[in-house]
């Protein structure tokens, strides 16, 4: 939990507290407390991101279907982790470089949105690197990382 959160929740708990005891409203101190405990703070998962070039077809998801690979080439390959027995195919992510072995290798605050159309394992054209969380196209890649510096990045995604 951010600090911020708890900072937040640690002041304004005891006034809560005190007012619906001098009211008698224990119940919805009760509801209230109950409610804030149940919200959930947005957060995204770490894992690492290699790059693959064309040819992109035939690819798991989508077979030889060109128009499924967006014109803009924000797309990727799964890789086993996020695979999902073929449920990834058509899954969206928002994804970031946060560091590489590389220095300067991520461009700092560029976030992308991707979409899943093949799986790493069986993809046409190899990774840059083993065991990825997800494979960029090269456009993908590029947007997010220097790719002279870096053949894989860590990143942080999250499924929208």
């Amino acid at each position: 939990m951010p600090i911020g959160y708890i900072s937040f929740v640690s002041k304004i708990l005891p006034h809560l507290y005190l007012q619906a005891m001098s009211k008698d409203l224990s119940v919805v101190f009760l509801l209230l407390l109950s409610t804030m405990s149940s919200l959930h703070i947005c957060h995204a998962d770490i894992g690492s991101a290699a790059r693959y070039p064309p040819p992109y077809l035939p690819t798991a998801c989508y077979s030889s279907d060109l128009s499924q690979l967006r014109g803009n080439g924000m797309f990727a390959s799964a890789g086993e982790g996020i695979w999902d027995n073929g449920a990834a195919c058509g899954r969206r992510y928002l994804v970031r470089c946060i560091s590489a072995a590389e220095p300067k290798a991520c461009i700092p605050g560029r976030t992308i949105q991707i979409r899943i159309v093949d799986r790493a394992l069986t993809s046409v054209s190899r990774p840059s690197g083993p065991d990825s969380t997800m494979v960029l196209s090269i456009a993908a890649f590029a947007a997010i990382a220097n790719t002279t510096a870096a053949a894989s990045v860590n990143i942080e995604f999250q499924q929208v």
